[in-house]
């Protein structure tokens, strides 16, 4: 047994004895059992991150038994780069079976895989181009389009056509007159970053970034800075998911000092405030929600497509929700959480599968076991049809909470419907 637990339990115990908490007590607020909270203090169990924010709630301890609990999420490494010399060539596999696949590649690379020796068939010329008088609102039409599908339906099946469009609008591009190709260049980025979102929804952090980088090259290629900061955003939100509280800090924080428009702060500012959550900091992450909603408030109306979620009628408040609840506050998390899922638009299943398995782990959390079982049976459908690698987080936890109340009627009715789904979002 490695020191650490030891001083934790210690401190634990110190703290509950001098807020006047008996173990009994102290694990019916925490909704443990009184045997599993005495071996946590004399050191035979090791507490997990989750844990030590509930107990830093509880006795008000302003983050100090977070801080002997390091993350025990297995690390990944950070996604790395994907590389071509310039000369590059894009590689889309569609399967038989349904299955699909994306590599970017530098030619060089194609001729020596032998993918050049293939059997190709060609499209009818090498110059993509519009009209002079031409438009690309049909483009913008499909882009709107396409966020709509991927709020309803899996990444595997927008992401083909995604980048298929991707690829053409920066072939035109390339060959439009220079007075159109900023116009076309800026929407072609928008189609790049909601790329990398959607990779990141089917697992792929590595070419979630790819897609997050090649939108800023292309929004710059146009003329455009926004995007540059915005990429720090979404980098944020990946160490988020990867558990990695001092990453998505510093990350978020250096979005918000390039961010040249306040949406962008405000997003900026939502994620560093996650991260301070998953670091236990109450205060400051109050603070910087506060300091997002400013940003958000001034935010004026931008050209093209919005950046950042835009089915949340209130991010701020839906961000505090998840917020609370990764501070172990699970009784105003639950508050926040069912008045903001239940404002999601009817059609926005990914965003009500995102939030509303977080709902239903908040009550799990605040030991309404029942009720969560029941958000969970209602959720569960939605998760299913939209597969989304970060709501599997939520999901996993969800599942691991309910095990320890598998005599509870209503977890073994949900156990087999909860089980298919998490095999579902790995298969």
């Amino acid at each position: 047994m490695t020191q650490r637990p030891t001083l934790f339990g210690a401190e634990l115990r110190r703290l509950r004895t001098e807020a006047g908490l008996s173990l009994s007590r102290m694990a019916g607020l925490l909704h443990y059992s009184k045997g599993y909270l005495s071996k946590i203090e004399t050191g035979g169990k090791r507490p997990s991150p989750d844990f030590a924010r509930r107990c830093d709630a509880e006795l008000d301890a302003g983050g100090k038994l977070s801080a002997l609990v390091p993350d025990q999420s297995p690390k990944t490494p950070p996604p790395s780069e994907i590389t071509t010399n310039g000369d590059e060539v894009w590689v889309l596999r569609l399967d038989s079976s349904g299955s699909s696949s994306f590599q970017p590649m530098d030619r060089r690379s194609v001729l020596t895989a032998g993918a050049a020796s293939a059997v190709a068939f060609g499209m009818g010329g090498t110059r993509a181009a519009v009209a002079g008088t031409g438009s690309v609102e049909p483009f913008q039409v499909m882009f709107d389009q396409l966020r709509k599908l991927g709020q309803t339906t899996s990444p595997s099946l927008v992401l083909p056509g995604l980048i298929a469009q991707t690829h053409s609008l920066r072939e035109l591009a390339l060959n439009a007159h220079p007075r159109r190709a900023p116009e076309i260049l800026a929407l072609t980025a928008r189609y790049a970053e909601f790329a990398g979102w959607m990779a990141q929804e089917a697992g792929d952090d590595r070419a979630a970034m790819w897609w997050t980088d090649k939108s800023v090259e292309l929004a710059e290629a146009g003329g455009d800075r926004r995007l540059g900061a915005y990429a720090l955003v979404r980098r944020a939100l990946v160490e988020i998911y990867r558990h990695d509280a001092r990453q998505a800090i510093e990350v978020a924080q250096l979005a918000r000092q390039n961010a040249i428009t306040d949406r962008i702060r405000g997003w900026a500012a939502l994620h560093e405030a996650q991260g301070h959550a998953l670091a236990g900091d109450y205060d400051t992450c109050m603070r910087i929600l506060d300091v997002a909603g400013e940003h958000l408030s001034a935010a004026q109306p931008e050209p093209g497509p919005t950046l950042g979620a835009s089915n949340l009628s209130d991010p701020v408040a839906m961000i505090a929700g998840w917020c609370l609840h990764d501070l172990g506050r699970t009784g105003a998390a639950t508050e926040v959480l069912d008045r903001e899922v239940g404002a999601l638009p009817e059609q926005a299943l990914r965003s009500r599968a995102r939030y509303g398995i977080r709902r239903a782990l908040a009550h799990a959390t605040a030991g309404e076991i029942e009720h969560a079982c029941a958000l969970t049976t209602e959720t569960l459908p939605i998760v299913d049809a939209v597969t989304s690698a970060t709501v599997l987080t939520d999901l996993r936890k969800l599942s691991q909470l309910l095990a320890r109340h598998h005599r509870v009627p209503a977890v073994q009715a949900l156990q087999p419907a909860l089980i298919a789904s998490l095999h579902h979002q790995t298969a």
